[in-house]
């Protein structure tokens, strides 16, 4: 989008931008807070006291908007109170619903913004003679967030329609970020600190088909490697099954990014999969992730399973646990089906009623502890290079290419270096496991 040079409007503003849902949301949220800084205003980094307080909204199903709903009105009741200035509310809440609904449903708030639109945003904080958004302004890390990890989107909407999803209502289709567009943004996340880079999409696996580049991710993986400083971590999050083939695997496993992948199955039996509208079957999931083991057998694979889809019957739920015994993920993010409102599956026949979708996830999430503790067992005594995400008196945590951030477990490293920080890298020896966590002893540099 072109537009004029940014500018400084008279009066400094105070904006508070409290993020909501994934971390495609944080990514907006560093946008819109690099626009509203270019352009004058001060993110800081309390509601209390500011002049501005904008709220990035996500609307993907219905707990999700329940929770949005109480943080607006609980802004909206501080600004009541005094507390805190303007109320603004952005992105997918008012992309599903329409700032009109919203606006009758809650009065108090002073300005709705669809997402992606940053010139509403910017009229919305600032008044009418805000300048336009144009392109000038960098992200900005927000806040109290860790600088040495970033999202990088590299597309917004999705051309699939899964029954029971609502994010093509939400986001429309597949739109790609060109690459070139990519490797700049990233490389100046890599300037502002970042160690460690995280790529998400709605689906990875579908990056550059709507530009009409073949094998779009690995041409992008291309690109960085290339491109960025050669200890860049490159993560890979939500790659739709289908996509994921022998190619990007060896890619992925010769060092291109971190030997981690996150393919949510959903479900493994046929029958629901195409109740779902989702490509697949039960044997050849699995085929997916044994290929993944046969290529690199520690390999970190992520899922996510739904319960409780209309039709699901024992027999389907029997499966999908069976599956997971099989394909042995190391991590699995499970919930109940929700009805989503202009979906599909909001009124398809055989609804499951709640207390077996709750039984159901609670034993499947049962299952999977126990073969999340197995894999974990795995690295007993292992050595693995760990970066920091917190330090502190007592010790230090971090991750190693197994634990995506905001997403899985945590590495426990007793015996830290006083002298470690947020992004540094230490080779450490596991030395305990649970089902979610490690315990490990960082190894001296001269050893």
């Amino acid at each position: 989008m072109s537009g004029a040079a940014c500018a400084v409007p008279s009066k400094r503003k105070t904006v508070f931008c409290l993020t909501m849902g994934c971390s495609k949301n944080k990514v907006d949220s560093e946008k819109i807070a690099g626009l509203l800084q270019s352009a004058g205003c001060e993110i800081v980094p309390e509601a209390h006291g500011a002049d501005v307080c904008l709220i990035n909204t996500c609307g993907f199903i219905r707990p999700a908007v329940e929770e949005n709903v109480v943080s607006i009105l609980d802004m909206t009741g501080m600004k009541a109170s005094g507390a805190t200035g303007r109320v603004v509310v952005s992105g997918c809440l008012v992309n599903r619903y329409g700032a009109e609904v919203l606006g009758h449903e809650i009065p108090e708030v002073d300005a709705w913004a669809r997402g992606e639109d940053y010139d509403a945003l910017l009229r919305a904080v600032l008044g009418e003679t805000a300048p336009l958004a144009g392109s000038c302004a960098p992200r900005l890390s927000l806040p109290g967030s860790q600088k040495h990890v970033r999202y990088l989107k590299l597309s917004e909407g999705c051309d699939r329609r899964c029954a029971y999803c609502a994010i093509p209502l939400i986001k429309g289709s597949l739109r790609s970020l060109a690459l070139d567009a990519a490797v700049s943004e990233a490389l100046a996340l890599a300037s502002d600190g970042a160690k460690e880079i995280c790529l998400v999409a709605q689906d990875l696996t579908a990056y550059g088909r709507d530009l009409g580049i073949k094998d779009g991710l690995i041409k992008l993986l291309d690109a960085l490697e290339s491109s960025l400083p050669r200890d860049m971590w490159i993560r890979l999050l939500y790659l739709q099954p289908d996509g994921v083939d022998r190619k990007l695997m060896e890619r992925v496993a010769s060092g291109g990014a971190l030997p981690y992948l996150d393919m949510p199955v959903q479900h493994a039996s046929e029958k629901i999969l195409s109740s779902m509208n989702r490509p697949g079957s039960y044997e050849g999931l699995l085929g997916k992730f044994r290929l993944a083991r046969e290529i690199r057998p520690d390999f970190a694979l992520r899922t996510t399973c739904m319960v409780g889809f209309p039709g699901e019957t024992k027999e389907d739920f029997d499966l999908l646990v069976r599956f997971l015994s099989e394909a042995e993920p190391d991590r699995v993010g499970a919930f109940a089906f929700s009805p989503e409102e202009g979906t599909p599956a909001e009124n398809m026949p055989c609804q499951v009623r709640e207390r077996t979708k709750k039984s159901r996830l609670d034993k499947l999430m049962a299952v999977q502890e126990g073969i999340s503790l197995g894999r974990q067992a795995l690295f007993l005594g292992r050595e693995l290079e760990v970066m920091i995400d917190v330090t502190g008196p007592g010790g230090a945590e971090g991750r190693s290419f197994r634990e995506a951030p905001d997403a899985d477990g945590l590495i426990e490293i007793r015996g830290a270096s006083a002298s470690l920080c947020p992004g540094d890298r230490i080779r450490a020896v596991i030395t305990d496991v649970s089902e979610h966590d490690m315990i490990a002893q960082e190894v001296p540099q001269d050893a």
